[in-house]
């Protein structure tokens, strides 16, 4: 059976800000069924964002296991994002789970994937999904050849992977974390 999936997620650490943001299509095959979802979000007291990629209930579900971590631990992004990891991998349930996590905070950008990976990307930039690549690709090019901020990088990134990837649109949802000189 087909699962809800396609999205392109992209996070940039620039300046004073880390952003992520996303598109809001819903695809199930290659029927379009919603535009304007929201899969990026704000977590623990606004301090962490999150963005999903893959099966929409299956993200929904990773959202809500991430939230409880995050409580758990306090805020500490990465070892919430490690205790999460282990569960998805030992998990027989949450095993099946067919999505991947974008996740940042003032210290740290983290993609968690379903094999239990937690990877802190290079020069502080993500791209996920099914227009992950493209969207990798142009804000690399953006960050390297421009003096652009955060959001307009991640806004153009997404549209370029709109452009291109049948699974993602312009209905984006971005948001933003302020960082601070002593975090």
């Amino acid at each position: 059976m087909d699962q809800f999936r396609g999205t392109t997620i992209v996070s940039v650490r620039r300046g004073n800000q880390v952003i992520i943001g996303g598109d809001g299509q819903v695809s199930f095959g290659n029927t379009i069924l919603k535009g304007n979802a929201k899969k990026v979000r704000r977590l623990y007291k606004d301090q962490v964002l999150a963005g999903f990629a893959g099966g929409t209930a299956d993200a929904f579900t990773l959202f809500e296991r991430f939230e409880k971590k995050l409580e758990s631990y306090h805020g500490h992004l990465t070892r919430a994002a490690v205790e999460l990891a282990k569960d998805w991998r030992t998990d027989k349930a949450l095993r099946r789970l067919e999505a991947m996590l974008a996740v940042a905070d003032a210290k740290a950008s983290l993609i968690i994937s379903g094999n239990g990976d937690v990877i802190e990307p290079e020069h502080g930039v993500i791209a996920i999904g099914s227009g992950g690549p493209y969207a990798k690709a142009a804000t690399i090019a953006l960050l390297e050849n421009t003096e652009l901020s955060a959001k307009e990088i991640v806004q153009k990134a997404l549209s370029i992977a709109a452009d291109i990837c049948i699974y993602t649109n312009h209905h984006l949802t971005i948001e933003a974390l302020e960082l601070r000189d002593n975090a």
